[in-house]
């Protein structure tokens, strides 16, 4: 499959280079075509890596990552253009963290909206699916990173969609079927991007970014 990553940071390498040896093609995406970043993976990564601009990434991918900062994924989608997007479906990983106060960061945006949703709405004809966000970008390509069984949370307004980037992310990464729990439409972006705070605290008190929650079920209360 030819998939488009946009961002050339950890996040973007990693995930990169994860659906590469999977089989993947990949185009890297920046904000020009040939960004340093971008040009240094190409070269350590494989003959199936390629870089570009966003748009060129965009219009390279059937699937597209946004592997941007939060902060940037806005203007990165305006840049690779809403038609390169068309009936696509995008995996939005990013997270809205400001760390223009130093550490810890804040959101940008939450409670009543989400970067999730605002790239919907900036993108209307492309299925948003909001997953990945809330771990460390080795665990994302290697769940085993993280021992034991971890969950994953998935959300977007199309069901069908959320149904196939699991299944990728299971088949591309390794993550167990049934890792994924999936909470819904985009509005769930909300919940899973303001457990960013928490991770980056037990970040700071584990001493790991190699962590990730698991969620436990009891028997459900009786009506």
């Amino acid at each position: 499959m030819r998939i488009g990553v946009l961002g050339t940071g950890a996040v973007g390498s990693t995930i990169g280079s994860g659906l590469i040896r999977a089989g993947h093609d990949v185009r890297m995406g920046s904000r020009t075509k040939d960004n340093a970043k971008a040009a240094a993976w190409v070269a350590t990564a494989a003959a199936h890596a390629s870089q570009g601009t966003f748009a060129d990434a965009a219009a390279f991918g059937e699937v597209v990552f946004n592997c941007t900062a939060g902060a940037n994924s806005l203007a990165a989608i305006e840049a690779a253009g809403p038609e390169n997007l068309r009936d696509r479906i995008l995996i939005d990983l990013a997270n809205p963290l400001d760390f223009s106060k130093g550490m810890p960061p804040s959101l940008t945006v939450c409670n009543t909206d989400s970067l999730g949703e605002q790239i919907q709405r900036a993108l209307p004809a492309t299925k948003v699916v909001k997953i990945l966000n809330t771990v460390n970008c080795k665990v994302m390509v290697d769940p085993s990173v993280v021992p034991g069984e971890h969950n994953l949370f998935v959300c977007g307004n199309d069901g069908a969609a959320r149904a196939q980037v699991a299944a990728w992310i299971s088949e591309w990464f390794g993550w167990p079927a049934g890792s994924c729990i999936d909470l819904g439409d985009i509005t769930a972006a909300r919940a899973v991007e303001m457990l960013l705070p928490l991770w980056v605290r037990l970040y700071g008190t584990l001493g790991t970014p190699n962590l990730n929650f698991r969620i436990m079920v009891g028997e459900r209360p009786v009506s």
